[in-house]
């Protein structure tokens, strides 16, 4: 299970995911100074005033790189997504379609009560400027061409009940950057040994596989470091941001983080995926791009899964990007 702040940094700023075949049962900067800048809030044409004043009204105490202290009058509401730069920090710029690890609190509109915090957890998220869901706009537009470790304040509209969710009020989010996180695999290339799929990459990294002629199923599960990065250990019960395509023996691609342009997050040695990729991946390093021969009975075994035929040897390429 997500910690909760992640869970709602997930539900609310990325995209819809697709289905991830890897999931078990289908299923995740100039240096200005570094000065406070309670500036304009950044907001879409449809923000109101009322809306840019609520989040203006917000206050924020504390130096960057610890947990801030967070004030405001309840209840906090807001009817569209508001963002507004609190404090810069006074690294390099923040690039277009970054990804990024942050840090963040939230804090519920009704009450004021934190409902997480990666602050508390010592565990830092990550998130894809480029794979936003668009009402999220005001925050990337803050965010891109602002100084690396800036904090932004973000008000974010509460949701009506549905038959499977009680009603949710307005939230704030108080969020800093802490670093960009590559999107490939960074390390050592390893030579693999002979007799399996031969891993191509193009030039973001995204990879193709061919499968040899003479190349035999493997019965056993084949983990094989195609980059050895230098980042930490990975290990059961982090959350790992990667990016990954999957194949059939034959070739046959039938999914990729890399096609649906955004990285894939989920917990790993935990059941969230395919024992596959549980037992493949956890102590590898942040950094690696591995090569996963899954067979049958550490994938789906013998059941169709969407376009996966029962019985099916999977081949994966995961380049891990982070870890936490």
């Amino acid at each position: 299970m997500r910690r909760p702040a992640t869970l709602l940094l997930a539900a609310t700023l990325l995209l819809p995911a697709a289905t991830v075949a890897a999931c078990s049962g289908g299923s995740s900067t100039p240096s200005p100074s570094n000065s406070s800048a309670t500036g304009s809030p950044s907001s879409s044409p449809t923000t109101s005033a009322q809306d840019e004043a609520a989040l203006a009204a917000v206050k924020v105490s504390g130096d960057l790189g610890s947990a801030p202290k967070v004030t405001f009058d309840t209840p906090f509401a807001v009817s569209t997504t508001v963002a507004r730069m609190d404090t810069k920090g006074s690294g390099d710029p923040i690039a277009k379609g970054a990804m990024v690890q942050v840090d963040y609190a939230v804090f519920s509109g009704d009450d004021g009560s934190k409902v997480g915090s990666t602050w508390d957890t010592g565990k830092p998220d990550v998130l894809p400027l480029g794979s936003l869901n668009p009402a999220f706009e005001p925050l990337v537009s803050t965010l891109v061409g602002a100084p690396m470790g800036s904090r932004v304040v973000l008000g974010i509209p509460g949701a009506p009940a549905t038959e499977s969710q009680a009603a949710q009020p307005s939230s704030v989010m108080v969020l800093e950057v802490d670093k960009v996180v590559p999107t490939r695999a960074t390390g050592t290339p390893v030579t693999p040994p002979a007799g399996l799929p031969t891993v191509t990459l193009d030039s973001s990294g995204q990879p193709s596989i061919t499968v040899p002629s003479d190349a035999t199923k493997p019965t056993d599960l084949v983990t094989q470091t195609l980059i050895k990065g230098d980042g930490a250990e990975v290990k059961s019960g982090d959350t790992l941001t990667v990016q990954y395509s999957g194949w059939l023996w034959d070739g046959t691609q039938f999914d990729s983080s890399w096609t649906r342009g955004t990285p894939f997050q989920t917990q790993i040695g935990v059941g969230q995926v395919v024992k596959g990729w549980d037992q493949g991946l956890v102590g590898q390093t942040v950094g690696s791009q591995v090569l996963l021969v899954i067979p049958p009975s550490l994938g789906y075994g013998d059941q169709e899964q969407g376009s996966i035929p029962a019985g099916s040897t999977l081949i994966f390429v995961v380049d891990i990007l982070a870890a936490h």
